[in-house]
């Protein structure tokens, strides 16, 4: 009862002390929409990261002739000079194909051109498509879905042949209003049979998205192969506690296709689906302790601010605390209501900043097209620091006005 009564009395003051009240909350606010607002925006952020790797399959490694020039940390990025690694040959690829594990399917992939355009009939695509020869695995590896038709086999890849899978964003283009399926479409002036059609999945990390194209990788060779082309190799793994066995083991395997001694150096490097996007998230966690920060300093501003504010109104009531004391109030009783004054003046400050901070933070999610997100978790934080920081500023003030003698309150003017 006690405690409504003190609230109640904590509101009035509020409404009293309006601008003066209005100006403590709004600084409150701000440290607390600093903390929610980029950490909201920070959630959505990993959200969109984790849903796009998500689509290249977390049960993935690919077998790689070079090494990322940029390594990302919680302290930022440095350039790291790549050490020169001879290319991946198709015999090598091939030859790594048939002794890896029966267990893990291996996919060989060429890149044959990112900037491809397809046609059919009249219809034309952009020039920016990602043209690909890939082998029967590929589904597996790179987690593509068929809405349509098949997808490539074995005898395809065998026997070189000019069919292709293309991506939803092709479809739209090219048949808008009608199946692909059987039909002949032309990529950069050569011909194949449409016999598959993509789910849609959006754009993603590191692959083509819908404005994809594959045909076998046997054909890509013969109208896109050179001498010093690099096959790609990609392993799927059922199971993902055996990653790290299989990956032991495509070491060996692929040293032997290598013919590197003992004691040499790999020239080759091994990275899985999820590196990139776990370096990023690392990363993330400067950006949070940086907010973490920015609104701690507001705070301590915000704290310095009420604790005047407090101060000053413990002044300009002290007639107001003589009469309460000389109708009966005790010390406890007069400390208890300043110090329900000023959190209550920070809580509301905090709800302010939450409202704020969730709006700001989630239009990083409507720029990424992630889920609404709501951080339960920060929410809490900012309310308890807001707790924290409003008994921290009262507690002065409160036990100032509590101690004040009640016969001299009542002379005040």
């Amino acid at each position: 009862m006690i405690w409504t009564e003190n609230i109640r009395e904590a509101l009035k003051a509020v409404r009293n002390n309006r601008i003066r009240a209005i100006l403590t909350m709004l600084i409150i606010a701000f440290g607390i929409m600093a903390i929610v607002g980029v950490l909201t925006a920070i959630d959505s952020i990993r959200g969109s990261l984790e849903g796009s790797f998500t689509t290249l399959g977390s049960n993935t490694f690919k077998i790689q002739n070079y090494e990322s020039s940029v390594r990302i940390s919680s302290g930022g990025s440095r350039r790291k000079r790549p050490r020169p690694m001879p290319p991946i040959s198709f015999q090598e690829a091939f030859q790594f194909k048939e002794l890896f594990s029966s267990d893990a399917p291996v996919a060989v992939s060429l890149s044959a051109s990112y900037t491809a355009t397809a046609q059919y009939r009249n219809l034309k695509t952009n020039n920016n498509l990602d043209l690909r020869g890939v082998d029967e695995a590929f589904l597996l590896t790179e987690n593509y879905q068929i809405q349509e038709g098949r997808f490539l086999t074995r005898i395809d890849v065998q026997q070189a042949s000019s069919v292709a899978v293309i991506g939803n964003e092709v479809k739209l283009k090219l048949f808008p209003t009608s199946s692909p399926i059987g039909k002949s479409i032309t990529v950069d002036g050569i011909r194949y049979l449409v016999v598959g059609l993509f789910e849609a999945r959006g754009a993603s990390f590191g692959s083509g998205g819908d404005e994809t194209v594959v045909i076998p990788v046997t054909t890509a060779r013969k109208g896109y192969g050179s001498q010093t082309d690099s096959y790609g190799i990609s392993v799927f793994v059922k199971n993902a506690p055996f990653m790290p066995k299989l990956i032991d083991e495509a070491i060996g395997k692929f040293r032997i296709v290598r013919k590197l001694k003992p004691g040499e150096k790999d020239d080759f490097s091994i990275s899985k689906s999820d590196t990139f996007v776990n370096s990023l998230l690392e990363s993330l966690i400067a950006l949070r302790v940086a907010a973490i920060a920015i609104a701690v300093i507001t705070l301590m501003g915000a704290s310095i601010g009420l604790m005047n504010i407090m101060l000053v109104s413990v002044t300009e009531r002290t007639r107001e605390i003589g009469i309460r004391k000389a109708l009966g109030a005790t010390r406890k009783q007069i400390l208890l209501q300043f110090l329900t004054e000023a959190i209550v003046i920070c809580q509301l400050g905090g709800l302010i900043g939450i409202v704020f901070g969730l709006s700001i933070g989630n239009v990083m999610s409507i720029l990424l097209n992630s889920p609404f997100v709501i951080p339960w978790d920060w929410m809490l934080l900012g309310i308890t620091i807001c707790f924290v920081v409003g008994l921290i500023s009262g507690i002065y003030p409160a036990r100032k006005a509590s101690l004040l003698d009640p016969i001299e309150s009542l002379r005040y003017e």
